[in-house]
Formats: C-alpha cells, structure tokens, sequence
C-alpha cells in the first residue's frame, strides 16, 4: 500500500469514482483481510489489463512509508493464510516464483506470482516484500501439502469421530419393524448393557455378523418344532 493504511481507509480509497485503483484484497498491519473485488472480477491493480484479468491481486499495508517497505507480522501470517485459502479454492497446487521478470511476465517455467513492478515503473511490492516472494511461496506450498496429508493417527481420529456419530440409535423408519423382531428375540442385543442403543448405521464386523447368525441359529433351534 506505500502506507499503513487500515482495510477500511485502503477501501475508502478505492470506492472513489476517480480513483482508477483497486485490489482483489487488502491486508493490514492488524492482520484483518478485506475483499474488495471479488475474485472473478478484474481490480485494477498491476498497471496491466492481461495480468489483472487473470490475477488475484493483494494490497498489503507497510509500516514504513518508505523503502523497504516493510510490513508486520501479523500482516505476513495473514498473507500466507490468505494465499493457502486462494490456491485452496482455485485448484492452485503449488505457487511458483521466479527472479526473472521475463518468467513472471510470460508465466515460464510454471511461474504464477507476478509483482506492480512487473508493469509499471514502480518500487511496488517494495524491497520487503520482494524479497519475500521465494519464502511466501515454499511457505504457501508447504502448508498445502501439509493440508493434503493425513497420518495415521489422523485416519484413526477421524475413523472414530466417524463411528461414534453412527452407533447414535437412530435409524430409518423403513427398518422399524425388522428391528422389533430382532431385538424382541434376541438377534440383536445392543452394543451395551446400559439403555439400549442398537447402533443401527454403524458397520458390521466379521465378529459381530457370525454372532448374529448364531443368535439366529438359536432362534430357528427353539421355533422349529421337529415330529
């Protein structure tokens, strides 16, 4: 932003009618994101229609109104989740940055970060920031792989977070009399020797289907009456 502008000031600006400036969103030093033009529209940020067509444009409020142009912490963690967030939703699998301009500007070599001073004669983003760019990207990209992988642990977390939402009693009502029967004759019993919860949607293990079929068994021993 060249400024520590809030998001609501930075906004402010853009809202004028003669302000020919705008971004996708804004950061500031706080930490708080806003939107202002919505992703699928173009802001007009880089001094360059192509690029802002097919960008995701981001103001961030500097410190310091002059070079580097730092920003604050809190502003970074923002971006970084912010970035994460955008790659998340767009199909992004992984941020590419390049020392290059002429990889930034021809999007070579897989390159799909691109800074104002790309287009224009500007210090835009700011010595800060730019020299940033490579750490922002393996950042971004190592929280999206982070995300994509799931430990065993993870699995075994979830399986019964998973499990414990099934073995809750309910039960379709299109069930309801097959379940009287098995309960009433001792098919099934419950999975506890509390209330009765017959934790009709969870699975059905090898162990518990031979008992069933035993019970059953039983069952058919004591109905059938042999002359």
């Amino acid at each position: 932003m060249a400024g520590n502008l809030t998001i609501e000031s930075c906004g402010a600006m853009f809202i004028k009618e003669n302000a020919a400036a705008s971004s996708n969103y804004g950061i500031g030093s706080d930490g708080r994101i806003a939107l202002y033009v919505d992703e699928a529209n173009r802001s007009w940020c880089t001094s360059n229609s192509a690029n802002d067509n097919r960008a995701v444009t981001i103001e961030v409020a500097n410190t310091k109104t002059s070079e580097p142009y730092p920003i604050s912490d809190a502003a970074y963690a923002s971006l970084i989740a912010l970035l994460v967030d955008i790659c998340q939703r767009n199909g992004i699998e992984k941020l590419v940055w390049s020392t290059e301009k002429n990889d930034r500007v021809n999007h070579l070599n897989g390159c799909n970060m691109t800074v104002h001073r790309d287009y224009a004669a500007k210090a835009c983003p700011g010595t800060y920031l730019y020299d940033l760019h490579g750490q922002i990207a393996a950042e971004v990209n190592a929280k999206l792989t982070e995300d994509e992988t799931v430990t065993l642990d993870d699995f075994k977390s979830l399986y019964k977070q998973m499990r414990e939402e099934l073995q809750d009693n309910d039960a379709s009502d299109y069930s309801a009399e097959a379940r009287e029967w098995a309960v009433s004759n001792g098919i099934i019993q419950g999975g506890s020797s509390g209330t009765f919860n017959g934790m009709w949607e969870d699975t059905l293990t090898r162990e518990q289907m031979v008992t069933v079929l035993y019970r059953f068994a039983q069952y058919l021993a004591k109905s059938i009456k042999i002359e």
